[in-house]
């Protein structure tokens, strides 16, 4: 949506003038397009860098609006959560060392800033999924206090009449409701935009449709979501569900998600995947416009589509089709969407150098790939390697190929020679290509997360484990060395710096709990199977209402009365509880002056985990 200042598509007469300015829009790209005014050459790159502000302790810091008045640069803009901020790059053309010339660009973009980030105690973090993420940060308050976003999310959550329901199942498994569109918020990209030739674009958006399982593969940076193991590239099943504006059912919906991978090959032009986005999904919000888009064609004017472009902005294709105007002359472009931030900037130069390539270096027998190739082949490989990175095996030409075998043996090369045959400098090709070669050898960004995640959990707790994950990405990051060459953290890596823990640091999760009917048998020998200390009794609403300690109640088991014995006669009812953020040191000062060994950890009423004298 831009810098627009949107409201709310309400009233009939707001809904009839949007849809007149779309429908006016869409009559003037069809004119622009016949009438051969759209750019053809040169053709050009450009990259919307997004990065995660977190403070010294690698939390989410909640400062992008006041980061941005310190950064003071057009090119920085704002995301919809307020730890989160954007860089647009400068457009650059398509030849000799401009991917260079966008690595520096960007560089610079970073480092400036860095700067402030050094006058506000806050660190940059480049990566799909902050693994340091909780609940607490993907609240309402914490959604960037700008209206185009409150609207967005008003919209949708009126669309949808109900809680967003986010399920996605990998290693862990994830199972919640959310109440906003705040789940977006822990998603962050970095889009790469093609300028494409208006006569040739249907075919190449197909081709872009073929090739993004493979190229996300190699690209996946985005495992871990609070604590879990999810999938390779978690953003692309969480940014599906956490805006979708279709409400749950016991009816078959066939409606599509307006995030999504698509489901059919294109055909006719580019007009025509617009009028297929505008015919699935309404319209959620409008904006001021000034100008009928036929009246400044016929003025002698180029438009901006406004109306369009706003729509556009709601639908969130993996590949999106995108117009644009600049220095005066209409373009059209794919964005791809669905490459993570980081590891680093030169991991990201590499995966946009990688997927340029591929665009541009397509062998003629692929040319109409819809007439050769089933679309739901294409859109499987999508899903696989979201779900499984260079683990899955790929339908490519009929033939099912590994991941690495495809990307190695054919798709680097047909990489290299659509470069070369843009005038690429050779140099810089060789660089960044080597990267994504070196990285199918070793380890991609989502596999040194999951590997050093893994190993860290050896010695601590998840979220203590995730801290220290983040702390060594900084750093790593830092150098800007491809991730294919960073070593796995051992179960013996540290933070770097003494930081306050947190209940959340220590408790465990992972607990057995009961209800006030279970068999007390039953519950004591699972207290003495499982070497259980603790035992909680919860209700229907898992809200906390006693505990039993094994040293009260381990005398019940040889009773010969134990069948007639109610749990909720012998737990304690009277309890001491904490948080989950409560300091560490607070937590134990509490233990030891009401003497006891545990301290049940409550959310909202409701219990989340368990920490014991051990776990301190």
């Amino acid at each position: 949506m831009g810098n627009l200042n949107v409201t709310r598509l309400i009233s009939k007469e707001d809904k009839a003038s949007f849809i007149h300015q779309l429908t006016r829009d869409i009559d003037a790209l069809e004119f622009m397009l016949k009438n051969d005014l759209i750019e053809k050459e040169p053709i050009r790159i450009g990259a919307e860098q997004e990065f995660c502000i977190v403070d010294h302790a690698f939390y989410p810091k909640n400062n992008a609006i006041s980061l941005l008045a310190e950064i003071d640069d057009e090119h920085f803009t704002t995301e919809i959560g307020d730890f989160n901020l954007e860089i647009n790059s400068d457009p650059l053309e398509l030849k000799d060392d401009c991917f260079l010339q966008l690595h520096q660009q960007l560089a610079s973009l970073l480092e400036k800033a860095k700067r402030a980030c050094n006058k506000q105690d806050s660190k940059i973090i480049l990566t799909g999924i902050l693994p340091t993420l909780s609940l607490k940060y993907i609240t309402e308050e914490n959604m960037t206090k700008i209206q185009r976003y409150a609207v967005l999310n008003e919209a949708i959550k009126e669309s949808r009449k109900q809680d967003f329901s986010i399920h996605i199942k990998g290693v862990d498994e994830l199972n919640l409701l959310h109440n906003s569109v705040m789940l977006e918020a822990c998603n962050t990209s970095f889009q790469m935009h093609l300028q494409i030739h208006p006569d040739q674009f249907v075919d190449h958006f197909n081709w872009s449709q073929a090739i993004a399982g493979p190229v996300l593969s190699i690209c996946a940076n985005s495992p871990l979501l609070f604590g879990k193991e999810l999938w390779h590239e978690t953003r692309i099943a969480l940014f599906t569900q956490s805006v979708d504006t279709r409400a749950n059912s016991f009816l078959l919906n066939e409606k599509q998600s307006r995030v999504s991978f698509g489901d059919h090959w294109e055909t006719g032009t580019v007009v025509d995947i617009f009028r297929d986005s505008i015919s699935r999904f309404r319209s959620l919000v409008t904006s001021e416009y000034d100008k009928d888009s036929i009246d400044m064609l016929e003025a002698g004017d180029i438009p901006k589509l406004k109306a369009l472009s706003l729509h556009n902005g709601t639908v969130y294709r993996w590949n999106r089709v995108c117009y644009g105007v600049g220095n005066g002359k209409p373009h059209l472009r794919i964005e791809n969407r669905y490459i993570p931030s980081g590891p680093t900037l030169t991991d990201q130069i590499a995966n946009m150098m990688f997927w340029v390539g591929l665009m541009l270096g397509k062998p003629k027998d692929f040319e109409n790939i819809h007439e050769k190739w089933d679309f739901k082949d294409v859109k499987s490989n999508f899903h696989h390697a979201a779900r499984y990175g260079m683990g899955c095996q790929f339908m490519w030409n009929k033939n099912y190929i590994s991941s690495h075998n495809l990307i190695l043996d054919e798709l680097l090369p047909m990489a290299y020679r659509g470069l070369y045959k843009a005038g690429i400098s050779p140099k810089d090709v060789e660089k960044y290509l080597t990267i994504i070669e070196n990285r199918v050898k070793s380890h991609s960004g989502s596999q040194w997360l999951i590997s050093s995640y893994r190993n860290l959990q050896e010695k601590h707790k998840p979220y203590a484990a995730a801290q220290i994950l983040v702390a060594n990405m900084y750093e790593k990051q830092e150098n800007d060395y491809p991730v294919g060459s960073w070593s796995i953290l051992d179960s013996n890596a540290l933070l770097g710096f003494t930081a306050e823990k947190t209940v959340k640091h220590a408790m465990s999760t992972q607990i057995f709990s009961v209800e006030k009917n279970d068999s007390l048998r039953l519950v004591l020998n699972i207290m003495k199977w499982k070497h259980i200390n603790h035992m909680p009794v919860i209700n229907n609403e898992m809200e906390l209402i006693g505990l039993l300690s094994w040293n009260d109640v381990k005398h019940y088991l040889n009773d010969d009365h134990i069948n007639t014995i109610c749990i909720e006669d012998i737990m304690q009812k009277d309890l001491i509880t904490t948080t989950e953020w409560m300091p560490l040191i607070e937590a134990k000062k509490l233990m030891e002056k009401h003497k006891i060994n545990s301290l049940p950890v409550l959310k909202a009423d409701k219990l989340i985990g368990i920490i014991t004298t051990k776990d301190l």
